[in-house]
């Protein structure tokens, strides 16, 4: 899934979720505990938490959830 439009972080947090796939995985971006993808909708519903989308290369959006 290496593309050029992936970043460093993201790339990291791919690959610690690929070793971690049966868990949802809350990765630090700054004061905040992110999770991405499918992690972010089922976290969202079953944590209350708001769902927001970021720009994630041309014309795509990651679904993100977290909490402080």
């Amino acid at each position: 899934m290496a593309s050029s439009s992936i970043t460093p972080s993201r790339q990291q947090y791919l690959d610690v979720k690929a070793q971690h796939q049966d868990a949802i995985v809350f990765f630090r971006l700054g004061d905040f505990y992110e999770t991405f993808d499918d992690d972010a909708r089922l976290a969202a519903v079953v944590l209350d938490l708001v769902l927001t989308r970021r720009p994630q290369g041309k014309n795509k959006r990651t679904p993100r959830a977290g909490v402080p």
